[in-house]
């Protein structure tokens, strides 16, 4: 960050027609924005059939989008429309309140669980990339909330109510990814030990120069799943096949990932997704991801009933701290820390 004044993206903006050095990728590694693939749909999956006498269909298409996509888009999800707007507007009005204000929540020290900060990990990386993020820890939400910004007003309460909807999404989730597989239904959830829940609210602004630079280059979430809400500008891409697809937002909806965890327990029956996003010169873009983790004591490694003599478990048992440690130590790459942990 040598050589730059204001520590968030969101501050520099306004002062600057081009894009500071150190936001500039090496060709080799640009979005090359013209190759990616735009009228792709993606799973887009009615959970409202997992109440019902659909439950059987809807489990199998969740099992599909998940063998081959690794991610897929969830309606009728049970979490309410004025959560997620209140959660949406929230969001905003937090990265338009004035520097100072905001200034009060920065650190870079990823060990803080309530924390702004800008690109991933500052300390690291050698490029720096196009976004501010605020990240709060939220389960158990009672141990986490007294840490967390106090402006805008009604902040806490907002993101309080969203974190609680967004878990009971994500048990409901996991339950299903468990059936999916052929395991008890509450195998995942028993596998997470205490849970672990966080939240991010990046921030992109407006850039003078997207084809240079990323919001956040390709990389798979070390966690169980993932749930982004996202607001209207486009800017998520997904890697299938080998090619990037542009992952339009449809209101009211949520992305579902897997991550790496989700990888392991499955003994690789389902795959964690590599994912980005690129930014634009035009428009601000809100995303906001619930990272739902396993406890840092929880013991991860693939479920019994998913290997044998002539499928062996093709990974280690490991603490989930471990396994975030050494994510976090190498920074955002294509190449997720799996391998680490392989047999």
């Amino acid at each position: 960050m040598a050589g730059q004044t204001k520590p968030l993206v969101s501050d520099l903006v306004s002062s600057i027609s081009s894009l500071p050095a150190n936001y500039v990728r090496p060709e080799s590694d640009r979005p090359n924005l013209s190759e990616v693939t735009l009228d792709y749909s993606i799973p887009l999956i009615d959970l409202q059939g997992l109440q019902g006498p659909d439950h059987s269909k809807v489990i199998k298409e969740i099992a599909e989008a998940c063998k081959h996509y690794g991610f897929f888009q969830v309606k009728n999800h049970g979490v309410p429309k004025e959560v997620i707007d209140k959660m949406l507007s929230i969001s905003r009005e937090f990265f338009h309140l004035p520097e100072s204000e905001r200034m009060k929540n920065y650190s870079d020290d990823p060990m803080k669980t309530a924390r702004l900060s800008t690109s991933f990990n500052v300390k690291t990386e050698k490029v720096s990339n196009w976004r501010d993020y605020l990240r709060l820890h939220c389960f158990p939400l009672k141990d986490y909330i007294h840490e967390w910004p106090t402006n805008p007003p009604s902040f806490r309460e907002d993101v309080g109510k969203y974190c609680k909807n967004a878990r009971e999404l994500a048990l409901r989730l996991l339950e299903a990814i468990s059936e999916s597989l052929g395991l008890e239904r509450d195998y995942m959830n028993s596998a997470l030990g205490k849970h672990g829940q966080h939240l991010a609210i990046n921030f992109y602004p407006p850039c003078p120069q997207p084809e240079l630079t990323y919001g956040l280059p390709g990389h798979a979430d070390p966690n169980v799943i993932t749930i982004l809400l996202q607001d209207d500008v486009p800017g998520l891409q997904v890697l299938k096949e080998g090619k990037w697809i542009a992952v339009n937002p449809i209101p009211y909806t949520f992305i579902v990932n897997l991550g790496d965890q989700i990888q392991v327990l499955s003994n690789d029956c389902y795959k964690s997704v590599l994912h980005r996003a690129v930014v634009n010169c035009s428009k601000e873009r809100i995303s906001i991801p619930t990272f739902y983790c396993p406890s840092p004591d929880a013991v991860i490694g693939p479920a019994p009933q998913l290997f044998d003599d002539d499928h062996p478990p093709l990974y280690r048992n490991y603490s989930y701290s471990e396994y975030f440690q050494k994510f976090w130590n190498r920074g955002l790459n294509s190449e997720t820390c799996l391998d680490m942990f392989k047999n």
